[in-house]
């Protein structure tokens, strides 16, 4: 009876992984497709990715509770306990990079029909492929289990800020005054930060799979950290500690 039981529970938990999957793949899909519907100011496809969003947050909403289902009542210890935790995590950054891609539809709305410098559209391709392929690479290292992958995302992400940089610089440098200019450039650089924050969303979740591989988290280096300078303050506050 108890084999049947972890039977079920690791189909259960393998059904929940190709759902994360499938929820992010619609995510990369739909990022894709944003770049390109705001370098064309299509308000069609923005209204779709906007639409979308829906089915996102439905698909993550299942995935919750039947993580909560199974924490519930299977109890997992170890490795599946691991995977369970990182499976809603994984869900909550991907859920919230849909809604990121979605607001830069939503300020692609906003900017219909006024006139991007060549230098920014540029930039804005830049980003859209570097953030799209970081997050790609995030999904990849979750499917193949491959805490190295994970690693690379920071380096993608180093990138990623360095465009950003670039990005805003560009945004001051050539766009006039007046409340239009001002009303464009605020959209611009909004639509970087969302762009920025998907990228952030990638590599929270390359660290929850080097979690959900090694047990490792990077807050493990501070808590230590913090467990040494505590240590040295009781040894210096102590009689034998000198002062």
């Amino acid at each position: 009876m108890a084999v049947e039981i972890r039977k079920g529970f690791h189909q259960s938990l393998d059904e929940v992984g190709h759902d994360i999957v499938r929820l992010a793949g619609m995510v990369t899909e739909a990022l894709g497709k944003a770049t390109e519907a705001l370098l064309a100011g299509d308000l069609r496809v923005a209204e779709e990715i906007i639409t979308n969003d829906d089915v996102i947050d439905a698909l993550t909403l299942d995935i919750e509770e039947r993580c909560y289902h199974l924490l519930t009542l299977q109890q997992p210890m170890a490795t599946d306990l691991r995977q369970v935790v990182t499976a809603l995590r994984l869900t909550a950054e991907i859920e919230r990079s849909g809604d990121l891609v979605a607001n830069i539809m939503k300020a692609n709305r906003r900017m219909y029909g006024r006139e991007v410098d060549p230098v920014l559209r540029g930039l804005i391709k830049r980003l859209g492929e570097q953030v799209h392929r970081s997050f790609q690479l995030a999904i990849d290292a979750y499917v193949e289990r491959d805490e190295s992958l994970a690693a690379a995302i920071d380096d993608i992400d180093d990138d990623i800020d360095e465009l950003h940089v670039q990005y805003i610089q560009a945004i001051f440098e050539r766009h006039g005054e007046g409340r239009a200019a001002l009303q464009l450039s605020v959209q611009l650089a909004m639509v970087g930060r969302f762009y920025e924050r998907i990228g952030d969303h990638a590599v929270n979740i390359g660290e929850r799979v080097v979690y959900m591989v090694t047990g490792w988290l990077p807050e493990h280096s501070g808590v230590a950290r913090q467990a040494v300078r505590k240590a040295d303050g009781d040894a210096g506050s102590s009689p034998l500690g000198g002062g």
